[in-house]
């Protein structure tokens, strides 16, 4: 017998292999089966989205707005984690920032970073006065316009 490769397969692969093993043991009506797949599932997909260093199947998060972590942001494409999704990395799948969002549905003002940081870099421009500037320079370019 062939040993298989248990990092190679699939959540869904190791979720029905975990249930079939469970309703082995224990008879489960049909909806069992079917809470108990979910379960499986949604656990298998947890531990694989905590990374632990191990990848095995599809760490893609299934609702997007859930991709974007305290500490790191998962790319809907391909699955890595990152601190930012830069234009650089959104370019290897042919998207722009704007349309990794609308191509997923997260809103176009959520930030594509890792919530600490970005609350790290408000907390910074707020140091650095960066609003005021702001606020000057629209008043200036208001007063230029008219």
């Amino acid at each position: 017998m062939v040993k298989e490769d248990r990092m190679s397969k699939s959540l869904v692969e190791m979720t029905v292999e975990i249930v079939t093993a469970q309703a082995s043991i224990t008879p489960l009506s049909t909806d069992e089966i079917a809470h108990s797949m979910r379960r499986v599932f949604q656990a298998l997909q947890a531990v694989d989205q905590a990374g632990n260093g191990i990848p095995f199947g599809e760490a893609v998060p299934q609702d997007p707005e859930s991709s974007i972590q305290n500490h790191q942001v998962i790319c809907v494409e391909c699955g890595k984690a990152f601190t930012l999704l830069s234009n650089r990395h959104l370019a290897l799948h042919g998207l722009t920032p704007r349309t990794y969002k609308q191509k997923h549905g997260i809103r176009l003002t959520q930030a594509l970073s890792a919530r600490a940081l970005t609350a790290r870099r408000r907390k910074l421009a707020k140091e650095l006065g960066m609003g005021k500037q702001l606020e000057t320079w629209r008043a200036e370019r208001k007063r230029l316009a008219s």
